[in-house]
């Protein structure tokens, strides 16, 4: 018989990371396959924090033989000291929700994993978690299974396993079959998102191997052009009107760039970014592009004369007809609309990239009138 009465037994608390298991699409979206892979993105966006704040420039990620997946980046190494909490920090990063060093200014300028719930959900979701820090000489190592720790602290501080000139971050992990409806991860969506990166990136350099198949496929993701070639990448098979128009800048903090082309296609395509992130919904930075792009083009319009006095404005669906687009903003604060990160929602990165938009692209047009009547 259900419990009719509401009173304060009623009210249940999970404790650590128990929360993430009992709800785990509130975190990383679904138990799919999209939610699977998800956990390779939050290890990676972690690894492309440290990248961003200068001190990482290659990432490797390996889907191993038994269905376990490694990510290796060469940053500083997941903090090892003792916290004030009286146990190693890192065992705090991967055990604890919104522990980490992206609420902290002076150790992360922006970030994509900004939640803090990366890596100790990753944690939660997996039969086993395997941790190794290159650091300060020593390779440190802690072990994990379903969230709980397996590996005795000593003194509060983990076990080293050897020495290393090397600083970095090596995690392996096996996703829990417990929480997933398939545990085999999807290399052509991983690939995917990997290149992406590497594109927002182009002084980082990605590495991926599928180790599974009898002959291992192995990839190298360095794009020095960035998103200019990303939407080349995104055009390769159209009939290209222009050479792709870049422009980068700041305002109130937040860095905007973008990269446009049109194509002979009467559809667009204006892909949205915040800190690395991919944002399926677009958000206040996607309006700001596309708010000044559509004034803009309308006032050179009426200067060339293609609409008259009284012609009503084009619309911005008008304008952005053909157009492929990337708009890639790093911003200190973002916030998103769920922890999937598919929406952004300042109001602030609106303006931003409204303002770097409207700068730019009339200074770019000023100087290339041929490009614009095209």
């Amino acid at each position: 018989m259900a419990k009719t009465t509401y009173d304060a037994d009623s009210i249940s608390v999970l404790e650590g990371l128990e929360a993430v298991r009992k709800r785990p699409g509130m975190y990383i979206g679904s138990v799919s396959r999209k939610g699977l892979n998800h956990l390779i993105y939050e290890i990676v966006d972690n690894s492309v924090d440290e990248h961003l704040a200068g001190f990482c420039d290659l990432i490797e990620v390996y889907l191993e033989k038994d269905g376990s997946a490694t990510i290796i980046d060469n940053g500083r190494g997941v903090p090892v000291g003792l916290h004030k909490k009286g146990v190693s920090a890192e065992r705090l990063v991967f055990t604890t929700l919104h522990a980490g060093g992206k609420f902290d200014d002076s150790s992360y300028k922006t970030s994509g994993g900004l939640h803090g719930v990366g890596s100790s959900v990753v944690n939660a979701l997996s039969a086993w978690l395997d941790v190794r820090i290159s650091r300060e000489g020593f390779i440190h190592h802690d072990r994990y299974e379903r969230g709980i720790p397996v590996i005795q602290l000593q003194d509060g501080l983990l076990p080293t396993v050897g020495r290393t000139r090397k600083t970095g971050t090596c995690i392996q992990f096996l996703p829990d079959d417990q929480i997933f409806e398939k545990t085999r991860f999807k290399a052509d969506e991983i690939k995917s998102r990997l290149h992406e990166t590497a594109y927002l990136n182009p002084k980082l350099t990605i590495i991926f191997e599928d180790r599974r198949e009898n002959s291992a496929e192995h990839i190298e993701f360095h794009e020095e052009e960035g998103i200019i070639g990303f939407v080349r990448d995104l055009n390769k098979k159209k009939e290209c009107i222009h050479d792709p128009i870049y422009f980068k800048g700041e305002s109130e903090g937040i860095t905007v760039e973008a990269a446009f082309q049109y194509v002979n296609e009467f559809h667009e395509n204006v892909l949205g970014f915040c800190n690395n992130i991919y944002n399926a919904e677009g958000g206040t930075h996607i309006t700001g592009f596309k708010t000044m792009f559509t004034s803009v083009m309308n006032n050179y319009a009426r200067e060339l004369g293609i609409l008259k006095e009284k012609d009503a404005n084009f619309t911005g669906a008008d304008i952005r007809n053909g157009m492929t687009a990337v708009v890639s903003i790093k911003h200190p604060a973002p916030r998103f609309e769920g922890q999937t990160k598919t929406k952004l929602d300042n109001q602030d990165a609106a303006r931003a990239a409204g303002k770097i938009t409207g700068d730019e692209i009339v200074l770019y047009f000023d100087r290339n009138v041929a490009t614009l009547k095209s």
